[in-house]
This record gives structure tokens, C-alpha cells and sequence, in this order.
């Protein structure tokens, strides 16, 4: 198998705001950001690192600086050194440290509460056992499909049909999920290079995505009550992007949902910058109270992109484009050096979701609420100077921290037996140094000994956002 080299131009641009403070010598910052880089998943494990002289280079810090952070990070565990070969990023030992839990199983009493996702219901299943009884009929063809099976393109209009936004099956194009759907409307539409206009925060495999692309970000902060749309339009109307990418319903990581009017205004923008505008409504489908507002963003430059994994099962690999033809061409002509389809039993169970009787989604919003509910009851209780606010809808809080150190809080937590996201995970720059996203999508009594753990861990850190010497840690530098 070919070794992974890390790109030292994308790692550059992953550190971005490394060193934010004057407290630590700049090795340890250093050593810490590539540390977080290791344990969100960000940098693949056993990939080899530039050298130190060429990161030194990259990051404009002097060569000692990098020699420093990378033994520290050797003493630690997280990087390994083969003579002759480089430097290898790698894991200590040990239940607290491991990768992307979307990667690799949790060990045994950690609680992830880095994973916004739910797990299936029973209707999942018989979806599954229906869809393989339908199968036979598919049998004869080649089983690829550029666009998807005709029973899953129909249910999905007509799922746009019931919110008002009348679709033909020939509008849709089905993918692997919401974010191989992005990562082929990068590939059909962008090239090197090209601006992207994102919200901030947002979904963090989103901003990866553009990143290993070789695009440009251009963030446009949210505002206290939700998008700043003159802000979004001015840029819009400046930069002229190539491609607008917007979480409008249920908005990861702030649960923020969008106007009508705002997303018209935001179209309306798009179609004069000759801009290609991207709804992800991934988590549209799971509101508390009232669903969001009908789509009103029109145009064939306005593409939807949509998904099974929040509303059903993250392992039910379906998601969509809903886009006008000329992008469809787009990516149907781009698609195969990419991917060939998407499994024929997958999609036929997708059918059978979307089309069929809809108590089950009704039940997991029921669940949710309550499961929200209690994470912000338990969050209050517990650590009474986080701010967090009720969303209308979604798997996770916003939650916002009386310092900025996140980070810290997230490498601190697992030796609490607890995985976080730190906000920084959903900004550019490293932003959010303030925040964590905690999804409540864990059983309730799981989700109260995630806050335990947090609070324990919040109580271990100093005024700095330091963890004191006690416990696992014995050097409260480590931290």
C-alpha cells in the first residue's frame, strides 16, 4: 500500500491560528495543534510528515521551533520517527487517544459526544428486508447508475413535492451520502483556486472538503440571531464566487434555520454574481416544534443536497443533488473518475424510507426534543457559567464557553472518559476558540455522564484553561 504523505500547503492552512497564545512557548502551541489535528481525524494516522526544515518553512517559524514540538510530540506518542524514513503521525497507547470516531470503534467507557449522528430505528431493518424481497428485478442490469434507481429519484421529489418546492425526478441525482454529493459538485464545478463563500461556523467535513479541493474559503460570520445577510450578500456581489455554500435549515453546528426571505434575498445575490448557490438540508427533516419555512430560493443556480444519515441511519449511505440540468450534466459527465453509483439495496431501502409511513421520523423528533432537553437541563445543573440556547431543531448545542479554551477542553475531557468537538473543528483560521458542539444524541443517561465528565474535566483546568496535575496527567504542561 502506498504511504500517505501529508501536503505540507494544506497542513499549513489546517494550522491557521496555531499560535493564539503568548502564555505557551511556540513549540507547545505548535505541538498541541497538530496534536488536535491527530485526534478530530484531520491528519490520517501513520501518514509522513514534511520535513522539519520544510514545515519550518511553510509555517515561517524557525527550525528549532519545529524540532521542539515534533519530540514533544514523540515523547507523547503521537508522532514516530523511522531512521531513514521521517516522521509518522501515530497514537500512544491507551483508551483516551483515538482517532475520528467516525473512523474507528470507540474503546470501551468513552462516551462520543463528537458524533452528531443517531442510531437506526426497527423501520430501518425492515426497509432493508422489503428493499431485499424488491431486488431480483434489478438483478439483470449492470447495476450502475450514474443518477439512481427511478423509485428512490421519485421519492425524493416528491419529498420536495410536500414542502412546496415541485421537483421532477430528473432534477435528482443520487449519491453516497450528503458529502460524497458536495465533494462531486466540487469536482463538476470548481477548479483549483476558485472561491467558495461559506457560512461561519459551519459543517466541518464541508470546510475539509473545499480545503483538499485547493479552493478558497470566504467566511462570512454568523450574526447573534442567525446570518448577517447583508454581510453574506455584500461578499457575494464582491467576490463573485464560484460556488455559495450555505447550512440554511438546522444549521450544524448552531441549529440556526433560515428564512424564506433570506434565502431568497441569497439566491437573488447568487444569480447576479453568477454564483452557484448550495443548500445542504442534511438535518432539514429533524425539527422540535415547527418544521422550517418552504424553500424560496429558485433558480437553476440554486442545487439542494440532502441525505439519509441524520433523519435514518448513518450507515444508510444515501444522499442527493437537487440541481437544474445544466449542473446534473455536470456532474453526471464528471462522476466516474470518482464513483461508478451507489448499491442498488441501499437506495431501494432509501425508497421505501422517504415514500413510507412517516411515524418513525416523527418518533426520532420526539426522541430528540427530549434528549435536547435534558443535555440542556443536565448543562445548566452542572456548569452553570456555559451559555447555550434552545435550536429549533437538529442533534447538537452550540455551547459557548466563559474562555476560549476549547481545545484544551477537548484533549482534557477524554481522560474523563468523554470525546468533544471543539469549535475550532467548525471555523476557519482557528476561530471558535470559545465554543463546543455537543450533540444530544445519546441516550439520556449517557448524555448526563457526558456533562459529569465535562464538568469534571472544566473543574481540572486552571484560569488559563490549563489541566492541573492531578488525575492522569502528572505534567500540567501536557494539557
Amino acid at each position: 500500500m502506498r504511504q500517505a504523505v501529508v501536503n505540507p500547503v494544506l497542513l499549513t492552512r489546517q494550522l491557521q491560528g496555531w499560535r493564539a497564545s503568548n502564555d505557551d512557548a511556540a513549540y507547545r502551541s505548535l505541538a498541541e495543534a497538530l496534536k488536535l489535528l491527530v485526534l478530530d481525524g484531520r491528519l490520517a494516522l501513520n501518514a509522513r510528515l514534511p520535513g522539519e526544515r520544510r514545515l519550518a518553512e511553510a509555517l515561517g517559524v524557525s527550525r528549532i521551533t519545529v524540532s521542539a514540538a515534533l519530540d514533544r510530540l514523540r515523547a507523547e506518542g503521537f508522532v514516530i520517527s523511522r531512521v531513514g524514513s521521517g516522521s509518522f503521525t501515530a497514537l500512544p497507547p491507551g483508551p483516551a487517544t483515538r482517532p475520528d470516531p467516525l473512523h474507528q470503534l470507540e474503546p470501551s467507557g468513552l462516551i462520543d459526544m463528537a458524533t452528531a449522528v443517531a442510531p437506526a430505528g426497527a423501520e430501518v431493518h425492515a426497509a432493508y428486508a422489503q428493499a431485499l424481497a424488491s431486488l431480483p428485478a434489478h438483478l439483470p442490469g449492470h447495476g450502475y447508475g450514474p443518477v439512481g434507481v427511478d423509485s428512490l429519484r421519485r421519492a425524493i421529489a416528491g419529498a420536495y413535492d410536500s414542502m412546496g418546492l415541485a421537483t421532477p425526478a430528473d432534477a435528482i441525482v443520487v449519491t453516497a451520502g450528503a458529502q460524497n454529493a458536495f465533494a462531486l459538485l466540487l469536482r463538476a464545478l470548481c477548479r483549483p483556486g476558485d472561491a467558495v463563500v461559506i457560512d461561519h461556523p459551519s459543517f466541518h467535513h464541508a470546510i475539509d472538503a473545499i480545503t483538499r479541493a485547493g479552493l478558497k474559503h470566504l467566511p462570512v460570520p454568523l450574526a447573534a440571531d442567525g446570518w448577517d445577510i447583508d454581510a453574506l450578500t455584500a461578499t457575494i456581489k464582491r467576490a463573485r464566487p464560484r460556488l455559495i455554500y450555505l447550512i440554511g435549515a438546522h444549521h450544524n453546528p448552531t441549529g440556526r434555520v433560515m428564512t424564506a426571505d433570506q434565502e431568497a434575498a441569497v439566491a437573488d445575490a447568487a444569480h447576479r454574481a453568477g454564483s452557484v448557490l448550495v443548500f445542504d438540508d442534511t438535518l432539514r427533516e429533524l425539527w422540535f416544534d415547527t418544521p422550517p419555512p418552504a424553500p424560496k430560493a429558485l433558480g437553476p443556480h440554486v442545487v439542494r443536497l440532502g441525505s439519509t444519515s441524520k433523519a435514518w441511519w448513518g450507515g444508510l449511505r444515501i444522499g442527493w443533488i437537487r440541481a437544474g440540468d445544466e449542473v446534473i450534466d455536470a456532474v453526471v459527465r464528471s462522476r466516474a473518475s470518482m464513483d461508478l453509483g451507489v448499491p442498488i439495496i441501499e437506495q431501494l431501502a432509501a425508497a421505501i424510507l422517504i415514500a413510507g409511513d412517516p411515524a418513525p421520523l416523527i418518533e426520532r423528533r420526539r426522541r430528540i426534543a427530549a434528549q435536547e432537553a435534558c443535555l440542556r437541563r443536565s448543562l445548566s445543573e452542572a456548569l452553570p457559567d456555559w451559555r447555550v440556547e434552545r435550536p429549533p431543531g437538529g442533534l447538537s448545542l452550540w455551547v459557548a464557553l466563559p474562555r476560549p479554551v476549547s481545545e484544551r477542553l477537548a484533549l482534557s475531557s477524554v481522560r474523563h472518559r468523554v470525546r468533544i468537538a471543539p469549535g475550532t473543528r467548525f471555523g476557519v483560521g482557528g476561530e471558535f476558540r470559545r465554543f463546543i458542539r455537543l450533540p444530544f444524541t445519546l441516550p439520556e443517561a449517557e448524555l448526563e455522564r457526558a456533562v459529569d465528565g465535562l464538568a469534571a474535566a472544566w473543574r481540572g483546568m486552571d484560569g488559563q484553561g490549563r489541566t492541573r496535575a492531578v488525575g492522569f496527567v502528572s505534567d500540567p504542561s501536557v494539557l
